[in-house]
């Protein structure tokens, strides 16, 4: 693809995920890597004088103030208006977990100030098969195995059908700067474990695994939808628990039903393991009982989430 086919593709894929693309204006997330530096150029042709850039420096290498002034420079020459934003929470706990919850926060706050509605992240087709294929080996289910959504709130990610060697390509011929983050390709991380290994294995093709992960994705609504339905109709408070009037369905909206029971009756608790919830359908099903940290699940024809005894 050429840059003017590329910039028609960006602004379809944008339109088809219901945005009004003739009055909407955008704000793009630019790390200074080619993904999201040929982003930044197609946004910018495709929506003329309505993106905005912004750069989340998290201060973790020395090279990453240089990196923001990079794309800051860039964005002054195009005529691009550009912010680095910087976290203000101290790193704690899992440092990528830490960084993207982080970024978000700090991209969805500069989003709202600026007035901008909507974001643009640079996740494309190769980013997406790496994400299926680590959850895939987590033993995800079929919302894990969606993977990366095209739209989740405000968020919107138009490469997800794009090749990164079309972004890279992209980059080289119109003279974007970028760099390379050495993270992406530290042994260290899972990602980039994940990343070596299927360099290797050039008969995946990652745009078949976005067709793949589209799909999924489009089950996963389907049962959610599914099980608001069931919900309304089967599910009734009690007390200080829940019940579940009805109970005779297939496992995968038995165990999602049990997660909207749980969720409804603590909505801050984390939801339990698979394992966990899988023990307790199975005991469920045969009218009994299963503990759930501070939930006891009561089986039978009908099934009851009660507050646990005391422990003793």
């Amino acid at each position: 693809m050429d840059a003017a086919a590329l910039e028609a593709y960006v602004r379809e894929a944008v339109e088809g995920l219901g945005v009004d693309v003739d009055h909407a204006r955008f704000g793009i997330a630019v790390s200074g890597g080619p993904d999201s530096m040929a982003l930044l150029r197609l946004s910018a042709r495709a929506f003329p004088g309505r993106t905005e850039a912004a750069t989340v420096d998290h201060g973790l290498r020395p090279e990453s103030a240089g990196e923001a002034a990079m794309v800051r420079g860039w964005c002054a020459a195009q005529g691009i208006t550009h912010v680095t934003l910087h976290p203000a929470a101290p790193r704690t706990g899992n440092l990528h977990d830490w960084g993207r919850a982080q970024r978000y926060a700090l991209l969805e706050a500069w989003r709202v100030a600026r007035g901008l509605d909507w974001l643009f992240t640079a996740h494309h087709a190769d980013d997406q098969l790496e994400t299926m294929l680590m959850r895939l080996n987590r033993g995800a289910g079929i919302g894990g195995l969606a993977g990366v959504r095209p739209r989740m709130g405000h968020v919107l990610r138009p490469l997800l059908d794009m090749r990164k060697s079309v972004l890279q390509a992209l980059a080289d011929a119109e003279g974007l700067p970028h760099v390379l983050d050495p993270s992406n390709a530290d042994p260290r991380f899972d990602r980039a474990r994940m990343r070596a290994a299927l360099a290797e294995a050039d008969w995946l093709d990652p745009q078949a695994a976005a067709r793949s992960a589209a799909a999924l994705a489009e089950a996963e609504q389907a049962l959610n939808w599914t099980v608001d339905s069931l919900a309304d109709r089967h599910l009734r408070r009690e007390g200080e628990g829940w019940r579940l009037e009805e109970t005779a369905f297939p496992r995968e909206l038995q165990r999602r039903l049990l997660l909207r029971m749980l969720e409804e009756a603590a909505p801050d608790a984390p939801p339990p393991r698979g394992d966990s919830l899988d023990r307790a359908i199975a005991a469920a099903a045969v009218g009994q009982k299963a503990s759930l940290g501070d939930w006891l699940l009561v089986g039978g024809p009908q099934w009851r989430l009660i507050p646990a005894p005391p422990r003793k």
